[in-house]
């Protein structure tokens, strides 16, 4: 059975829940996977594949995820890695594809990751913190689409599949 881990970084939990149902999708498939924090993962060992995603936040990827990607490049190299961020304020996630931001893309090249994908985020009225509570103010709510989270992770477990024979 292939073993996935799904390494997540999030700081107001909507990304945490997103890498939770990208697990759930792939254990359903048949796929063993761990969903972690990523700032808690010292090693890669024993992982067939991994699953990264960050919140965005200013146009730029989660620090702990970029942090993540640039510390175990090399063991990410050696395995199929799909990378994802959620973000985006407003329905466009669920409407059309969304490129990565530069720096998601940077990473993306740099460890040959097989996948992208941008879902939209989650933002609660009362968010703490400056900038987030003024952004709140304006567009506050749950962006993410959780049909869409699951068909991606189906895509990743096939893919998976084919990778196993």
């Amino acid at each position: 059975m292939m073993r996935v881990l799904v390494a997540y970084a999030s700081d107001r939990g909507g990304t945490a829940e997103i890498a939770e149902w990208v697990g759930t999708t792939l254990r359903r498939m048949g796929v063993e996977a761990e969903v972690r924090r990523a700032g808690e993962v010292t090693a890669l060992d024993g992982y067939d594949a991994v699953v990264v995603g960050g919140a965005l936040y200013a146009g730029r990827w989660h620090g702990e995820a970029r942090r993540f990607v640039r510390r175990h490049a090399g063991a990410l190299e050696r395995v199929p890695v799909w990378l994802f961020s959620s973000g985006p304020l407003d329905r466009s996630a669920g409407e059309r594809e969304i490129e990565p931001v530069r720096g998601v893309a940077k990473l993306a090249r740099r460890v040959g990751a097989r996948g992208h994908a941008t879902f939209g985020g989650r933002l609660t009225a009362d968010a703490e913190g400056f900038l987030a509570s003024r952004i709140a103010r304006q567009s506050a709510g749950d962006y993410r689409d959780r049909d869409r989270v699951a068909e991606w992770a189906a895509g990743i477990a096939r893919e998976l599949q084919h990778v196993a024979v």
